[in-house]
C-alpha cells in the first residue's frame, strides 16, 4: 500500500493529534497521506447525503478511520462507492470495528506497511425508495417522524405480503449490524462474517410480532400507509443512523443486498466472541 487516506472524528481527536502522528509515520516511510474532512454541504444525485466521498481520493489503498464504530460507518457508507478497505482506530469504548487501540497504532502501522493482515469482507444493504437510494454496513431503520406516534406499515418480502404492523418502527440489519439497534430492539446477535439479513420490528403493539432472519438474497419492500384516523403519516428511513430518506403515506422502499461490500482491515487474532463477551462484561 502506498497512498493512504485518514478520516477522523474531530470531537475525539480535537487537537489532531493521533491524525498528524499517523500521516507522519506514513509520510516517513515514503507513502502519500491525505486527511479527509467531513463535508458541510449534501453530496445527492439521487442519494441521500454521502458523509465523506468527494475528499476521498479515488486512488486510496487504505482509508484509516480515527474515532469509533460510528465513524467506521460513515466511512463504510462513502467508501462503498470506492471500493477501499478500512481499518478503524478506536478512540472511544470498546467497539466491534474500531479494533486497534491508541497504545498499538505504531504496530498496526508496521504491519499495514508490511503486508501483514487480512481483509473481511462484510454484506451491506441497498434501498431504494422516493427517488433516493443509499448503502448500508449496519442498517436500515424505517421509524417514525413524531415522537408521540407510532406508525402504520405493511411489510413485503420477495413481493409476498408478510405482516402489517402498527409499531414505532422496523430494523432491517446486516449480521454486522445485529449487534447494533436490531439486538436493542429485541434481535439475535450474528457473527459478522454471515450472510444474512435481519428484519426486527421496533416496540409493535402485538404481543406475537418476533424478529426474522432471511435469506441474503430476499428483497424486503415497507410500505407506510394510513393513519388510523386516515391521515397521513410521516416516516423516515434511516441508513446507519446517518444518511435518511423521508416517507410519507403511499410511499415504499425496497431494501436488498448490496452489490458492494465493505472491505475490512483485520490485524487482530480477537474472535467476535471474545469482543462480545467484553462487551457483556460491562
Amino acid at each position: 500500500m502506498d497512498h493512504f487516506c485518514i478520516v477522523t472524528n474531530t470531537s475525539k481527536d480535537r487537537e489532531m493529534e493521533m491524525t498528524m502522528h499517523i500521516k507522519d509515520y506514513l509520510e516517513k516511510h515514503g507513502k502519500k497521506c491525505v486527511i479527509a474532512e467531513k463535508l458541510s454541504g449534501a453530496v445527492k444525485e439521487h442519494r441521500v447525503e454521502r458523509d465523506f466521498l468527494s475528499d476521498i481520493p479515488e486512488n486510496s489503498e487504505c482509508i484509516i478511520v480515527l474515532g469509533g464504530d460510528g465513524t467506521m460507518l460513515q466511512a463504510a457508507r462513502s467508501a462503498a462507492y470506492l471500493d477501499i478497505p478500512l481499518i478503524g482506530v478506536n478512540l472511544g469504548t470498546l467497539g466491534y470495528l474500531a479494533e486497534v487501540e491508541k497504545s498499538g497504532v505504531d504496530d498496526a502501522l508496521r504491519r499495514l506497511l508490511a503486508g501483514d493482515y487480512e481483509i473481511e469482507d462484510r454484506m451491506m444493504l441497498y434501498g431504494d425508495g422516493c427517488d433516493k437510494h443509499d448503502y448500508a454496513l449496519n442498517d436500515i431503520i424505517v421509524t417514525r417522524r413524531s415522537a408521540l406516534s407510532t406508525i402504520n406499515f405493511d411489510v413485503y418480502v420477495n413481493n409476498l405480503f408478510l405482516c402489517n404492523y402498527h409499531a414505532d418502527g422496523i430494523v432491517i440489519s446486516t449480521p454486522t449490524g445485529s449487534t447494533g439497534y436490531s439486538m436493542s430492539a429485541g434481535g439475535p446477535i450474528v457473527e459478522p462474517s454471515g450472510s444474512m439479513i435481519l428484519v426486527t420490528p421496533i416496540c409493535p403493539h402485538t404481543i406475537n410480532a418476533r424478529s426474522m432472519v432471511l435469506a441474503a438474497d430476499t428483497k424486503i419492500s415497507v410500505v407506510i400507509r394510513e393513519g388510523r384516523d386516515g391521515s397521513n403519516q410521516e416516516a423516515v428511513a434511516y441508513f446507519d443512523g446517518s444518511g435518511q430518506i423521508d416517507m410519507n403515506t403511499g410511499d415504499r422502499i425496497e431494501i436488498e443486498r448490496s452489490d458492494k461490500t465493505t472491505k475490512i482491515i483485520r490485524l487482530n487474532r480477537v474472535s467476535f466472541l471474545e469482543v462480545l463477551g467484553k462487551k457483556f462484561d460491562k
